[in-house]
């Protein structure tokens, strides 16, 4: 319970006592639809629920994701989903679909989404630092669609 006197007092925050109160979490991605994993990976990635949350702060926690290979979507986004990559030369659009994608380079999916879903400010980049996307040999792709 607060009483008057807990009331009163503000709450001081460092950001050295940030820094020691984060933690590692571990998820894993086996069976779990792409924009839902994202979503829970940018919240813990910014994490608004800790009583020490300062938009100018990065509060967050470092998150490892395993079995991103096992990561499922729905929909037709395995074809109508695009990636596009421009190196600044004439004529050196290069384009791949997200099936390819999963199969080439699976965490590239992930990382992406979860890039796109935090704010677009200077804290972004160290907030993606933190996250950390382990891929494991698979042989069959049949998981993709769900």
């Amino acid at each position: 319970m607060f009483t008057k006197k807990d009331l009163n007092q503000t709450l001081r925050a460092t950001q050295k006592t940030l820094l020691s109160q984060r933690k590692r979490l571990k998820i894993n991605a086996q069976n779990e639809t792409l924009g839902r994993l994202a979503v829970k990976i940018a919240n813990l990635l910014i994490w608004k629920r800790k009583a020490t949350y300062a938009d100018f702060w990065d509060a967050g926690d470092h998150v490892i994701v395993e079995n991103v290979e096992k990561i499922s979507v729905t929909g037709n986004k395995l074809k109508d989903k695009i990636y596009y990559t421009y190196s600044g030369y004439k004529g050196n659009v290069k384009s791949i679909t997200m099936k390819d994608q999963l199969v080439k380079h699976p965490e590239r999916v992930l990382y992406h989404c979860v890039r796109w879903m935090l704010p677009k400010n200077k804290l972004r980049d160290l907030r993606m630092k933190r996250l950390k996307l382990i891929v494991w040999p698979s042989t069959s792709y049949d998981h993709l669609v769900k």
